[in-house]
């Protein structure tokens, strides 16, 4: 194999795909590698950690074809290191591939690739959806995070998709607070639904192109494909819970209120919060004011009062502060609304004029 590739093409592709490379110990040593490979389809490099894979494409010169993988690990710190302008030329003799950028040669020793699995596509080419590759990359980062963290119920570390009536709906709970985003779609055909384990929806955004791209699934995997790359995941194998039961039907006050004015009351009342977290909110229908106070004994007290169209009756309700400032990245809304159920009930949240939005979040006690 011999190719020649600009040296900030093969340092996006590097970082890109090492991603998707096996980050811990494996008795299956080119899980942690990258494989290039040069042939008549051009020059691609993969990887896999048998839970998610990745397929990309490189612009480059292919002299002549091979096949090689390299760990990456130490393509990672090869690409790092690079800092002009310019091309670098690889070159792969014997268990060697040579990197020459510039006057600088690196000659690594490489692993056996015959070992190294295929990525697995979806079987069921008929559920597929088309989405722009920024918007995916903006649902899964921005609700990922309301995903619980731990994989004792792995249903609730996913991000649950359902596709019906022309609408793509992402979901993700840790059961202490949710949320939910619709997308519209253009093609209103596919229906169907499926579990993506959340941190391989945080790998795949970060690898997602800007340009459209195919999302396909079947029971076990689902796949993201562009002109440029192809990124699967394995599908969580369980059944996610009916979250609608949870939401409240109806509330027992409503307060409307800029969100800069939130953001920045909440931002200054959680320095004052307590080894829980905790900041009690207040609705104030005869004033129109809503409130936020957090009580530190090592440190002081703070309270906040934002100017707000309250309707309904006076109420009080704690919450965790992380949980509440979530929130301030589903949704760009220049107002927000918030809807109380009553004493231990749900709080909703939701953007003026942003209808893809629900979200919610569970009191603390008193």
């Amino acid at each position: 194999m011999i190719i020649s590739i600009e040296k900030n093409k093969f340092s996006d592709a590097v970082h890109t795909v090492s991603r998707f490379a096996e980050r811990k110990s494996s008795t299956l040593h080119v899980l942690s590698s990258i494989l290039i490979i040069a042939g008549d389809e051009g020059i691609k490099m993969r990887a896999t950690n048998l839970e998610t894979g990745v397929d990309l494409k490189i612009e480059g010169e292919c002299t002549s074809k091979g096949v090689v993988a390299i760990p990456a690990m130490v393509l990672q710190q090869i690409a790092t290191s690079f800092t002009q302008d310019g091309k670098i030329n690889i070159e792969h003799i014997g268990d060697i591939i040579s990197i020459t950028s510039g006057t600088g040669k690196s000659s690594i020793k490489t692993v056996p690739y015959d070992d190294f699995p295929s990525i697995p596509f979806p079987e069921n080419p008929k559920n597929r959806i088309i989405l722009s590759g920024t918007l995916l990359r903006t649902l899964f980062t921005s609700i990922a995070s309301c995903a619980s963290s731990s994989t004792v119920r792995p249903e609730l570390a996913s991000i649950y998709l359902s596709i019906e009536g022309g609408v793509l709906t992402a979901v993700a709970t840790d059961s202490f607070r949710l949320a939910e985003k619709k997308v519209p779609l253009v093609s209103k055909g596919t229906q169907g639904r499926f579990l993506i384990p959340a941190k391989n929806a945080l790998d795949i955004a970060q690898a997602l192109p800007d340009a459209d791209v195919i999302v396909s699934f079947d029971e076990h995997q689902c796949a993201f494909v562009s002109d440029t790359s192809m990124l699967v995941s394995r599908l969580t194998n369980a059944v996610y819970p009916d979250y609608r039961q949870i939401i409240p039907k109806e509330s027992v006050v409503e307060a409307v209120m800029l969100r800069k004015d939130f953001e920045q009351a909440l931002k200054r009342t959680t320095i004052f919060s307590d080894t829980f977290q905790k900041i009690r909110t207040g609705f104030d229908p005869k004033k129109n004011l809503f409130s936020l106070f957090a009580k530190n004994a090592d440190i002081g007290e703070s309270s906040e009062t934002i100017p707000a169209r309250v309707s309904g009756s006076a109420l009080e309700l704690s919450f965790n502060h992380r949980y509440l400032s979530a929130v301030l990245a589903l949704t760009g809304a220049e107002s927000i609304t918030l809807l109380a159920a009553g004493v231990g009930r749900p709080l909703i949240i939701k953007g003026v004029g942003d209808t893809s939005l629900l979200y919610l979040v569970s009191p603390m006690n008193q």
